[in-house]
């Protein structure tokens, strides 16, 4: 029988921390607050950023909203982003992607401060994990390693394999598990054997984009098999990259789509902005 790695619970475990060290913090007269930009409408970023500013709500973060119209321009934008870049009240910033087409990710990105990247996108964040140096790390990667750790999922040593190379996902999930002592296979689309290398791992963490792409025959016997993907299946049902329902007998333990890796990225968010207050006065 398989462990069923509940993110929702371990998600709402996180965010009692973070409440907690919120009212640490506002005991010695600070406040944390995020700034969240949003530019244009569009729908699933909007269920996004409304879900970012419940959870600041929930564990005591002051939240500044900015929603800018369709049509701004990548100029304006980064004015608004230098301007929260030399704001002493604000700890984090982070930009709703994706951005309208005249606006160029990359340079948005690369404009916020570091001290204030709590997506950890920036890259000399990315850098900083590279070497073991402290600094913000992308919310969802850094959320399954604490789905694992919560789960009694011992990484050290441990054959781990991850589906996708992706800069928000699957490569910053290699750096974290590298750094729990895994022993790390990035595979990708041009990988030759897919399933002969994914039929190794001991942990699988699947992040391809293509719904229930993994099946049975890609997981080894009582593997922990973490997935990130989220899509519409053909009734209209939410499925991941992994088919669960053929995969979730042979595992020692999964994570639900959804259910699982989900809840995690808002709780890292939360838990990032609090250190964001450290990490800015080293």
């Amino acid at each position: 029988m398989y462990q069923l790695i509940d993110g929702k619970k371990i998600s709402a475990e996180i965010k009692e921390e973070v409440k907690a060290k919120v009212a640490e913090y506002k005991k010695q007269g600070v406040e944390i607050t995020l700034a969240v930009i949003q530019v244009g409408n569009d729908p699933a970023s909007s269920v996004y950023v409304g879900n970012k500013k419940k959870a600041c709500e929930f564990v005591g973060i002051r939240s500044l909203s900015y929603e800018l119209p369709e049509e701004t321009t990548q100029e304006e934008l980064l004015d608004l982003v230098k301007e929260l870049n030399e704001r002493a009240d604000v700890n984090g910033i982070l930009v709703q992607l994706p951005l309208p087409k005249q606006i160029d990710e990359e340079t948005v990105l690369n404009t916020i401060s570091p001290l204030k990247d709590v997506d950890g996108f920036h890259p000399m964040n990315v850098g900083a994990l590279c070497i073991g140096k402290a600094g913000f790390v992308s919310c969802t990667p850094a959320g399954i390693i604490e789905l694992l750790k919560r789960s009694d999922v011992d990484i050290a040593g441990k054959e781990c394999v991850v589906i996708g190379r992706s800069n928000i996902v699957g490569k910053p999930m290699a750096l974290l598990l590298l750094r729990e002592n895994g022993t790390v296979t990035v595979t990708h689309s041009r990988t030759i054997d897919l399933k002969e290398v994914t039929s190794r791992a001991d942990i699988l963490v699947v992040a391809i984009g293509k719904p229930k792409m993994i099946t049975a025959e890609y997981v080894k016997k009582g593997a922990v098999v973490i997935d990130v993907g989220i899509h519409r299946d053909a009734n209209n049902k939410l499925c991941g990259d992994v088919d669960f329902d053929n995969v979730a007998e042979k595992c020692n333990a999964i994570t639900p789509v959804p259910g699982g890796v989900g809840p995690m990225t808002i709780a890292m968010l939360m838990k990032n902005c609090v250190e964001s207050v450290a990490l800015q006065n080293i």
